[in-house]
């Protein structure tokens, strides 16, 4: 039982690991993700630089932008 579901644990890590880069780019997950950060970018200088809660604001959304290419770009 024990090493049936270590084999298990196996296959699905290795179906992970198999993963293109542009498979993850074309994923529901990333897309969503990356057009929310990409709004909220934009959604920043709409509405201006005016305050320290908006450059926080820019920061913020910028790194979530870094941090979906960041996924893409790990993918070996």
């Amino acid at each position: 039982m024990l090493n049936n579901n270590e084999d298990s644990n196996n296959t699905a890590s290795q179906k992970n690991n198999s993963q293109t880069r542009m498979g993850k780019m074309m994923s529901i997950e990333w897309l969503g993700q990356t057009i929310a950060s990409g709004s909220w970018i934009v959604s920043v200088f709409v509405y201006g630089l005016t305050s320290t809660g908006d450059y926080l604001q820019l920061v913020a959304a910028s790194s979530w932008m870094l941090s979906n290419i960041a996924s893409v770009i790990s993918i070996k």
